[in-house]
């Protein structure tokens, strides 16, 4: 089995809870050397619950810094010449604060890659941004839900994850690049980015995004979860072809094209959702699948985790879900997330 692609990289991170050792432990499970710099206190996810700190963190090392001291930011500067790069979410006044930028760092060494994840931007303030207040600014929350109820959020933190994939994307393009320098990645900025396709819609032809019943897709149709005689069933005809094979096994006519299906909306919805009634979610999904239909029934977390055993690994004393990346002939080794300053503590040198 070879090493891992990012086998001798040294990454340092300061930060908590979610977006940033999200971003380093992807990058952790890829091979590299990820050492968490935590505050005597340690990061705040620790308070949290083990399993939730386990679950972004395995495989790290911790090493118990205050920034806050002139022993501590010798240590930093130490750290940071042997280090190809920093990941950093804090509030950006914190960020200068504690000399996590690369224009404080590049002394110790101009090559070294710092990424700062913040709520709105490094050069934008400190106002509070968390998931939560990410998806409700940038008109996620506002998309989400049906029509005649509040708005809504997803079940999982998708700003914070989707923040630290995108900083560790940047991170390793910075790197790849030979130079030094800061990486400036934003909450808000990669929620608007994600919106491509509505924000797109709204710039250039004056769509208004909204809502619409059962998670429907603004232009696909039928693309939707429907009811059906048990459970709920996600179905996305994108095309002709899709519709001919579902229409044929679930007994529909007419409504050939994507154009008539989208002018006839409130049709074809009304005779999908009478076909889908007379069988079960499971059922229309084992009936479609070997057509090549995209249809899912709907599952809980369990229910997903239980048909998919191949995702769960352990590191240490914890179960938790792989990394997503497959590698050919590299496979991780998922260790067990540090305890607080297993690693080394101030004043301890290395």
């Amino acid at each position: 089995m070879s090493a891992g692609p990012l086998s001798g990289i040294k990454i340092l991170e300061v930060g908590h809870i979610l977006a940033g050792p999200y971003a380093t432990m992807m990058l952790a499970d890829l091979g590299a050397e990820v050492t968490k710099l935590e505050p005597p206190t340690g990061d705040l996810s620790r308070q949290v619950s083990d399993a939730y700190f386990a679950s972004l963190n395995r495989g790290k090392r911790s090493i118990c810094l205050d920034l806050g001291t002139e022993e501590g930011q010798r240590r930093l500067g130490e750290f940071a010449a042997e280090s190809h790069a920093l990941v950093v979410n804090l509030k950006p006044s914190a960020i200068r604060k504690y000399g996590l930028t690369y224009d404080a760092l590049r002394k110790w060494n101009d090559k070294i890659v710092c990424v700062a994840l913040t709520g709105y931007g490094l050069d934008s303030g400190d106002d509070p941004a968390f998931d939560y207040v990410i998806q409700a600014v940038t008109g996620v929350a506002a998309l989400t839900g049906d029509p005649d109820g509040p708005p809504t959020l997803p079940g999982y933190s998708a700003a914070d994850n989707s923040t630290g994939l995108t900083a560790a994307l940047g991170l390793l393009a910075q790197i790849v690049s030979g130079r030094g320098g800061q990486v400036d990645v934003s909450l808000r900025d990669v929620m608007l980015s994600q919106l491509n396709y509505r924000a797109s819609a709204y710039l250039n032809e004056g769509t208004e995004p909204r809502r619409m019943p059962n998670g429907a897709h603004s232009y696909y149709v039928p693309a939707q979860l429907f009811p059906t005689s048990e459970g709920h069933l996600a179905l996305f005809v994108t095309h002709d072809g899709f519709w001919r094979s579902f229409a044929a096994e679930a007994g529909i006519g007419g409504f050939t094209t994507m154009a008539e299906r989208a002018r006839s909306r409130d049709e074809v919805l009304a005779a999908v959702t009478a076909a889908l009634a007379t069988d079960t979610a499971a059922g229309w999904e084992a009936r479609l699948r070997p057509l090549g239909v995209p249809a899912a029934a709907v599952r809980s977390l369990p229910e997903a985790l239980a048909e998919t055993p191949e995702v769960v690994v352990t590191a240490g004393d914890f179960r938790l879900v792989g990394s997503p990346v497959k590698i050919a002939g590299y496979e991780p080794e998922y260790g067990a997330p540090p305890r607080l300053g297993e690693h080394g503590a101030i004043p301890a040198h290395s």
